[in-house]
């Protein structure tokens, strides 16, 4: 059960919101992505929704995903034009948000961004992204980009599987300390210019920027499929978001996969 609250007072906040965009703040509920998913039918634009906390949060595949304390959660519901493939390009643009939001507290030079929906800060996850849709007829009516960020503490780490990059939180890296609702300010305030240029120009522009910030690029790196396993030099991203690595067999293309570096 959520209980919405009102929202911060600060002015800055109300006065440069991105104006595009509504918001609601949660004290609790059991994730943003099921709040998305209960309210969405009801939003008349893109909003975002912010938890102080969640009990029953999940990631990728299911994956629990725990929130401690001063941790950071939210949802952004949107209404996208085009099909499944162009709505999905979201997650880089989140992504790239992410990145320009978190180098505000900790610089740029610690972070990277991990094919396909990871923040990492001095090697370790301090973000991630997970995406949903909703539509008919081959088209997507509604889009969720659900966003967890460890501003405050990590995880416990025995949460983590095998081999996957280790937890590591803002604080814990020295970088500044932030509130979850003005980390949303800002995360929203990027994502609202990345958007648009996205509508205006398209992926490209997302991508190049998304690159520029790339982990492992042009390293070695393996990417783990449902039926193989996948070894090769990371070379770029293409117009659908793609990974592309150049292996001993020739270049793949690889649309989804878990990444190990």
């Amino acid at each position: 059960m959520s209980t919405e609250i009102p929202l911060w007072d600060a002015a800055e906040t109300r006065a440069f919101w991105p104006s595009a965009y509504d918001r609601i703040v949660l004290d609790q509920t059991d994730s943003t992505m099921a709040e998305a998913a209960r309210r969405r039918d009801t939003l008349t634009g893109p909003t975002w929704i912010l938890a102080r906390n969640q009990i029953a949060a999940h990631g990728r595949r299911g994956r629990p995903w725990s929130m401690p304390p001063g941790n950071f959660a939210a949802t952004l519901v949107m209404q996208p034009k085009g099909d499944p493939a162009q709505a999905a390009l979201r997650s880089f643009t989140a992504a790239v948000a992410l990145y320009q939001a978190l180098a505000m507290l900790t610089g740029p030079k610690m972070l990277s961004l991990k094919w396909p929906n990871d923040v990492l800060l001095k090697g370790g996850k301090v973000a991630g992204i997970l995406l949903e849709s909703a539509g008919q007829g081959g088209g997507v009516d509604h889009l969720s980009i659900g966003i967890g960020v460890n501003l405050a503490s990590a995880p416990d780490g025995s949460q983590v599987e095998d081999n996957a990059v280790p937890p590591i939180s803002v604080v814990g890296a020295g970088g500044k300390a932030s509130s979850p609702e003005d980390f949303l300010f800002w995360l929203a305030s990027h994502f609202a210019d990345l958007e648009q240029q996205f509508q205006q120009f398209g992926f490209d522009p997302i991508r190049h920027l998304w690159l520029k910030h790339a982990a492992r690029l042009g390293e070695v790196i393996t990417a783990r499929l449902p039926s193989e396993q996948i070894t090769g030099t990371f070379t770029t991203i293409d117009a659908e978001g793609h990974l592309i690595l150049n292996t001993a067999k020739g270049e793949r293309r690889i649309a989804a996969a878990e990444i190990y570096f």
